[in-house]
Formats: C-alpha cells, structure tokens, sequence
C-alpha cells in the first residue's frame, strides 16, 4: 500500500477531494437545504454552524476520496467506463447503504427522505470524485 501512496496523482486527488467536498456544501446550503432540514425534522430552525460540521465532513470526504484513488490504481482500472462502474458499485455498495442505515434511527423523522438526499450526494460526488481521479491518472 505505501508503494501506491507513492504512485498517486496528488493533484488529481486533491481535486476530486475539493469537488466532491463543494458539491457538499452546494448540496445541503444551496440546493436541498429545505429538504434536508425537513429530513431532520427541523424545517423551521436555522441549523447550527460549528466547525465539526466542516471539518468532520471534509475529513471524511478525503478519506473516502484517497481510499477511493487507492482502490482504483489497485485494481488497475484502465478505462472511463470502468471507472464510473466502480464508483456506482461503490457509491451504491457502500456510500448510498450505509447512508441510509445510518438514517434509520430514532433521531432522524425523516429517514428515507434523510437517505435519499445524503445518499444522492455521495453518489453523484463519488462517481464526480472518481472521473477527476482516472481522467487525471
């Protein structure tokens, strides 16, 4: 694994990390912000802005997005095809998934509409990250 550290694209990475982390902010300010808030079951409130609430995501974006270039020099996918492939098995297998666990709670009165928004953004953030990873491999 260290020797595929090494071979990454470092641009690339930081690129696909920088989308899929903007899109993020796009998605849950700009463009479902009411759902989402619907979703937690707080359409009437002004969310709090603490800096867990950038920084844990933005952490969690880079791992995902390093783990995903890893996986994708590893298994040598060698055409876009392939690429979009794997990012809808992983989007799908484990992003979209466990979203949607995670959702199933107590705490969230909402969770099929909570997995449908979160989920829909890793997709499409994960299969946005993985094109910027293969294009620039």
């Amino acid at each position: 694994m260290i020797n595929q550290l090494a071979n990454l694209n470092w641009i690339s990475v930081v690129l696909a990390f920088v989308a899929y982390f903007v899109l993020g902010a796009l998605w849950f300010t700009a463009l479902f912000s009411k759902w989402y808030k619907i979703s937690l079951g707080r359409d009437n409130e002004t969310l709090p802005n603490k800096p867990i609430f950038i920084i844990g995501p933005a952490l969690c974006t880079l791992v995902i997005t390093l783990a995903n270039a890893l996986l994708l020099y590893t298994l040598n996918i060698s055409t876009l095809g392939d690429a979009i492939g794997f990012a809808l098995l992983v989007g799908v297998g484990y992003l979209v998934a466990n979203t949607v666990n995670i959702a199933i709670n107590p705490n969230i009165p909402r969770p099929i509409l909570y997995g449908i928004i979160s989920g829909s953004y890793h997709l499409t953030g994960i299969v946005m990250a993985t094109t910027i990873l293969f294009v620039m491999k």
